[in-house]
C-alpha cells in the first residue's frame, strides 16, 4: 500500500496539517508493522545500549503534547514536566505504553485539525528560554520528530527480533 502521503487523501485540509497529519498516520503504521508484535519484556529492551522501544513511544506520545501545546500558545504544565522527566523509566507495561502513544496520535490529529492556517507565522517560544519558533515550524517539527524517532524505535525493535532469533 502507497504511504499516506501518496493515497489521496485530507484534500480538504490545507497542505502544511496534510503533511502533518500524514506524517503521524505514517507514524502509527510503522510502529503498528514494526513494534506491535513485540512481546513484553522486549518493549522496554535496551539492546546494544540503545533507547528502548518504550521509550521512544513515549517520548512521541509526549513530546507531541509539548510541541503542539507550544504551537497553541500556551508553556507547559508542571503535569507535562513530570511526564518528560520520566520517559526515561519503563512504563506501565506493553499495553499502557502502546495505549499512551495510540491515544496521543488520536488527540494530535485534533489539535492539529484545530489550527488556523492563518496563524502558521505567529511566533512562538519554546521551553525556559522561549526560544523562537512560529506556529508552522512548530507543526513541521512535530512531523520530522515524529518520524526520526519511530525511525530509532523501528531499528531497535529489528535489533531485538534479531537479538532474539540469533538465540
Amino acid at each position: 500500500m502507497a504511504e499516506p502521503w501518496l493515497r489521496g487523501t485530507l484534500t480538504e485540509v490545507d497542505a502544511l496539517r496534510r503533511q502533518v497529519l500524514h506524517a503521524l498516520e505514517l507514524a502509527a503504521e510503522d510502529v503498528e508493522r514494526w513494534c506491535a508484535p513485540l512481546p513484553d519484556d522486549e518493549v522496554e529492551a535496551r539492546p546494544l545500549g540503545l533507547p528502548s522501544v518504550g521509550f521512544q513511544l513515549r517520548h512521541i506520545a509526549r513530546s507531541l503534547d509539548r510541541l503542539l501545546t507550544y504551537a497553541e500558545g500556551q508553556q507547559l504544565s508542571e503535569r507535562q514536566m513530570r511526564a518528560l522527566r520520566s520517559e526515561m523509566k519503563d512504563g506501565a507495561g506493553r499495553e499502557a505504553t502502546f495505549m499512551e502513544f495510540a491515544k496521543a496520535m488520536e488527540v494530535s490529529v485534533d489539535r492539529v485539525l484545530a489550527i488556523q492556517p492563518g496563524s502558521y507565522e505567529e511566533v512562538r517560544g519554546v521551553g525556559r528560554k522561549q526560544l523562537q519558533s512560529t506556529v508552522g515550524g512548530l507543526l513541521v517539527h512535530c512531523a520530522e520528530h515524529t518520524q526520526r524517532h519511530v525511525g530509532q524505535a523501528v531499528t531497535t525493535a529489528k535489533v531485538v527480533m534479531a537479538t532474539r532469533e540469533a538465540r
